[in-house]
């Protein structure tokens, strides 16, 4: 773990190199065409440059390879974020290029998953009673997926996904100065969220380029690894990740279960979920996420917090942090959209 000085320093590179990659890349992707064309999902109404995230997501690689070659902290955390990361900044950049079909989405997912456990040692992320251990695995597994699915769906309006990502990165490090944790973990999350923020300088409302696969798959990806790893070493608790995930979670776990029992074709592309429905409602990508960004502060951090310094509790905290999001989007998904 670097010192203080060195650590501020990282942070400051992190966040410069990733504004001034991001805007080059800007000029690129219009350069090249590089562009999300407007259909009936999108929320804009002309063509915008996507494919960003492979500029934060590489800039955070780069580092991690750093800190990797100069001290070799935790070979395992590393090999899973590194290797699998640049996999999955790969995967996703091609998809934002090429269009990859579903079915191969999937399977990368699955692999992505898959090599998560394998570097932690094949060890499920719960243990259920009365389960077999291969049960315990296929549903952390499939957990995994859907971590990595739940991103990509909320990366449906301006500065959304990038924003959560600064929170839940900022919420994970509150747990672990709480519980006096590893400094190695608050540097990786801290050069990840200010990844994220200088993304989020050109992401915000309104937008002037899009992060795309190559940075909503990349960002559950490492949030799968980051969550996996914590748990593991009983860093920062499930109950946690949840809480922090509470709107993420909230919103796209109801509106699929929504979408599952009242629609033949759920699994179709739509754009239903409750935030996207108000962004279009109010014509305001902006207040939808000064919204989603205040309920993160004043009502998911506080959450964090005290179900940390009072672990009893933290089942009570996670039900009250997913509860008024999956009222809300009972509410405002799926029975409010047109497709």
């Amino acid at each position: 773990m670097p010192e203080t000085g060195w650590a501020l320093a990282l942070l400051a590179a992190a966040f410069l190199v990733t504004l001034a990659g991001t805007r080059a890349f800007l000029s690129f992707a219009v350069n090249r065409d590089i562009v999300a064309n407007p259909n009936f999902r999108s929320l804009h109404r002309k063509p915008m440059p996507r494919g960003g995230g492979v500029v934060f997501s590489t800039v955070f690689l780069a580092l991690l390879i750093g800190l990797w070659a100069a001290a070799g902290p935790e070979e395992a955390l590393m090999r899973a974020l590194v290797l699998g990361g640049a996999a999955a900044t790969l995967a996703g950049f091609v998809d934002d290029i090429l269009q990859i079909e579903a079915v191969a989405k999937f399977s990368i997912q699955g692999i992505l998953a898959a090599w998560v456990l394998f570097c932690f040692g094949g060890a499920p992320l719960l243990d259920l009673p009365w389960t077999p251990t291969w049960v315990d695995l296929v549903i952390s597994w499939i957990a995994l997926v859907w971590l990595m699915n739940l991103y990509n769906f909320m990366d449906g309006i301006d500065g959304m996904a990038a924003s959560g990502a600064v929170f839940i990165c900022s919420a994970a490090v509150v747990a672990l100065v709480i519980a006096g944790g590893d400094g190695l973990l608050i540097l990786i999350l801290g050069l990840l969220a200010a990844c994220s923020l200088a993304f989020l300088v050109l992401n915000w409302p309104p937008a002037r380029i899009f992060m795309g696969e190559s940075g909503s798959l990349t960002l559950g990806y490492f949030f799968c690894v980051m969550i996996v790893s914590t748990t593991a070493n009983a860093q920062v608790s499930l109950w946690t990740w949840l809480i922090a995930f509470g709107y993420f979670a909230g919103d796209t776990t109801t509106t699929t279960i929504l979408r599952l029992v009242s629609m033949r074709t759920w699994y179709s592309p739509h754009r239903s979920h409750a935030y996207q429905n108000l962004a279009r409602i109010w014509g305001s990508h902006l207040r939808v996420v000064l919204g989603v960004s205040a309920y993160h502060v004043l009502w998911l951090l506080p959450l964090i917090v005290w179900s940390n310094l009072r672990p009893s509790i933290a089942p009570l905290a996670a039900a009250l942090a997913l509860g008024p999001v999956v009222i809300w989007t009972l509410r405002y998904g799926p029975r409010l959209s047109s497709s």
